[in-house]
This record gives C-alpha cells, sequence and structure tokens, in this order.
C-alpha cells in the first residue's frame, strides 16, 4: 500500500470540458450560469480555449476538433455537481434567465437538486442539503 502521508496538497480540480462550439458554452456558462472567465487562448484571435470561475469552481472550456472524438461520446458517464446554498433560488434565477427547467427535488438520500443539460449534454446538478419542513 502506498504511503500517503508524503503526498502533496491538492488545492483544485477543474475539469476540462470539449465543447462544439466556444462561443454558445461561454454565453451559456457566463450569461446563464455566472461564470468569470478568467484566462483564454485565442490562437490567430479565435477563441480555442478558456477557464471559467465561479466562487471557489473552476472549469475548462476547449474547442474540440475531430481528433478529440464524436460529440455523442464527450462527457457519457461524467455528471457534475456543484454544491450550493439554495438550489430553489438558483432555480428561480436561471428560470428568470430563460432557461426551461423542472424545479429542484429532494432526493432519498436528503439533497436538494437541480438538475440542468449544458448546450454540449453535459449533465450539472446545483443542490444543496435539504432543510426539514
Amino acid at each position: 500500500m502506498p504511503d500517503n502521508t508524503t503526498a502533496t496538497s491538492v488545492h483544485e480540480l477543474a475539469p476540462l470540458l470539449f465543447v462544439e462550439d466556444i462561443s454558445r458554452s461561454v454565453e451559456f456558462y457566463c450569461n446563464k450560469l455566472a461564470f468569470k472567465m478568467t484566462t483564454n487562448w485565442q490562437p490567430d484571435g479565435n477563441l480555442q480555449w478558456c477557464r471559467l470561475e465561479r466562487d471557489s469552481v473552476a472549469l475548462m472550456l476547449q474547442q474540440a476538433c475531430d481528433e478529440d472524438g464524436s460529440p455523442e461520446d464527450r462527457g457519457r458517464g461524467v455528471h457534475f455537481f456543484f454544491n450550493c446554498d439554495d438550489a430553489d433560488a438558483e432555480f428561480a434565477r436561471l428560470a428568470g434567465a430563460g432557461l426551461k427547467l423542472a424545479p429542484p427535488k429532494v432526493a432519498f438520500y436528503g439533497m436538494n437538486q437541480l438538475f440542468l443539460t449544458d448546450p454540449d449534454g453535459y449533465e450539472l446538478c446545483f443542490q444543496n442539503v435539504a432543510t426539514e419542513s
């Protein structure tokens, strides 16, 4: 068994999402989900990669190309869960921004969860611990 006492600290996990249309994805994540672009790479003036942040969460987007595989296979089996203060408030904000969403539901394990899908089919969930009613 490896000795983990000398392992370095890990400070962040920032997933990289390959997307069909990076401009569309930036618009969704920044204008709808309230992320902010903090870094980008634009060879020849064309956005190809960016880092987005919201509070203590970061993710990266990259313009997909043919060698990245078919769009149907990207993100398969991966779901992104964002722990937040209030999934109901996030639902109200996103619905107010024009997204068509089902309201949050409390799962059997006590999490109030709002599910949505991004423009490339990645599954997202904003969740909080459900309060007793």
